[in-house]
């Protein structure tokens, strides 16, 4: 692209270029990559834990897993990496300039990174949601983000179906128009512009309202969701450097499975372009969070559809995971030295069942988006939940009398005829004292805290049930649903797979996946 350099503020880039653009991965000499961040062999790692937490055997596997830790990078995330090189574009096309201010919807993660910003004299306006956790707004305070917080979700992408909340929508124009003063910006401007706003709002359509923002205060929008620079960024420089990482190992991307998760599609589609243009061939794994679930930062699959880089035709698999489950890897990871946030450990516990389950090939790069820092409330209360009501087999067994009902919880997966012979068998129970209900109503109880009508039905006249599922984590928080309704309940630990290892049994032939 020709630049019109007499537009350029030729200050604020060199600020830019010395402060910022040279502390990250960037393309020296045309080819090499410089900064590049590590690329870690965690293959032992993931077989010890999946063995430990999930009882998972996967020693007999020839798997060879990298990780991409961006958690190393400057602001902790791989969201410095688009911010850097769409801001980059601004300032030598003339689009930024000192003084101007950027506005941009953010779940953190690219928010934090706008935050480096500061250093060079320009200010960033944040739109955010309530669903922020913690760590996250705190972390965007420290980068000297000024937020504009919104009681809704950031999530839903432009154009959204669902039926406008009028007057939610205007209530919540009326609380921006407040943020916005005291911000110091003239909220007469926001006034003229009232009635887009408040249509943008009744989708819930933050991304739209960003760009209205920097428009109407003539300030510039990064819009990181329609922005090529954030695929451009992943195509020429992540995947280049984790292919001359690989290279340097005497190994090639090319033999490599890459899985990530989903935020606004920019490092999907630029790894996918990469792989597709050197090597002809798709090879990226797309991991979205199960229908319902929050996982920081990154989207459900239904959330994703719709917006600009969401592009499944080019994915080589999409894959919905619990995280619930990858709680218990991510603990793990962690207390091995790995910083690693809660989308990496989701993208990681994919990796870790299409190992497993899959006949996918054993080798894979994941892609290790941000660490543990911003979470950490999140890991301490995990830890604490993990003291929850729970027997061993053995317990279980010697006291089997004490349950009215056996029931199995999973989100994903359902017992075959085969395991619920096993389970029978095991704990010396008559299969039809086992209740397996539905996969979604599994969903339900655990994302809505709500116990649906069928497993209500089920529980009636139980003093208390014996609760079971893949390896004794989903149950234990099922576990955690019930007490608050006043249910007593127990988890099974280990789960199915415990059982079927002591029995020398494989678990593919106990368990399959749920279809309603």
């Amino acid at each position: 692209m020709e630049q019109n350099t007499a537009n350029v503020d030729s200050n604020l880039l060199e600020r830019f270029e010395r402060e910022i653009w040279s502390k990250i991965p960037h393309l020296e000499n045309g080819s090499e990559v410089v900064n590049a961040t590590p690329l870690t062999d965690i293959t032992q790692d993931l077989k010890e834990c999946a063995k430990k937490e999930f009882n998972v055997n996967l020693d007999d596997k020839d798997l060879k897993i990298f990780g991409k830790f961006d958690s190393n990078l400057l602001t902790g995330s791989i969201k410095v990496r688009p911010a850097v090189n769409i801001i980059h574009d601004a300032i030598t096309t003339g689009k930024l300039k000192s003084g101007q201010t950027i506005f941009e919807a953010t779940s953190g993660n690219f928010g934090i990174a706008l935050g480096q910003l500061s250093k060079i004299g320009l200010d960033v306006v944040a739109l955010v949601s309530r669903k922020l956790q913690d760590g996250v707004f705190e972390e965007l305070r420290n980068e000297k983000i000024r937020i504009i917080n919104l009681d809704m979700d950031i999530c839903p992408a432009p154009g959204m179906k669902d039926s406008p909340n009028v007057l939610a929508a205007k209530a919540t124009a009326a609380n921006i128009r407040s943020q916005l003063s005291e911000l110091g910006f003239d909220p007469t401007i926001f006034e003229n512009a009232i009635t887009e706003a408040q249509e943008l709002l009744a989708k819930q359509d933050i991304i739209n309202l960003a760009k209205l923002l920097a428009k109407i205060y003539n300030c510039y929008c990064p819009e990181q969701y329609d922005n090529e620079s954030n695929i451009e960024i992943h195509r020429t420089v992540t995947a280049a450097e984790i292919d001359q990482q690989l290279h340097e190992k005497g190994l090639s991307l090319e033999d490599f499975r890459i899985v990530c998760t989903f935020g606004t599609g920019g490092t999907s589609g630029g790894l996918n372009r990469y792989m597709s243009e050197k090597y002809g061939k798709k090879s990226v794994h797309v991991v979205f969070p199960i229908a319902a679930q929050d996982v920081a930062g990154i989207r459900t699959k239904s959330k994703a559809e719709g917006l600009k880089f969401y592009e499944p035709q080019q994915y080589a698999g999409q894959h919905e995971m619990d995280f619930e489950q990858a709680k218990r890897l991510m603990k793990f990871f962690i207390d091995k030295g790995h910083d690693m946030g809660e989308s990496s450990a989701l993208a990681l516990y994919a990796v870790m069942q299409m190992a497993n389950f899959g006949n996918v090939g054993g080798k894979f790069v994941v892609i290790i988006a941000d660490g543990i820092q911003k979470y950490k409330k999140n890991l301490e209360s995990m830890a604490k939940k993990q003291s929850r009501t729970q027997v061993s087999l053995e317990e279980a067994v010697s006291s089997v009398g004490d349950y009215d009902k056996v029931i199995w919880i999973h989100t994903q997966y359902t017992p075959r005829e085969e395991g619920i012979e096993l389970l029978a068998k095991t704990l010396g129970i008559d299969k039809s004292k086992i209740i397996v209900p539905k996969a979604r109503d599994a969903e339900r109880l655990l994302m809505a805290q709500q116990i649906p009508e069928d497993l209500n039905k089920a529980l009636e006249g139980s003093h208390k049930s014996l609760i079971i599922c893949m390896a004794g984590y989903t149950s234990l928080n099922a576990v955690q649903v019930f007490g608050k309704k006043g249910i007593a309940a127990e988890s099974l630990t280990g789960g199915i797979s415990a059982i079927s290892q002591g029995k020398g049994k494989q678990i593919s032939d106990l368990i399959k996946i749920a279809t309603e």
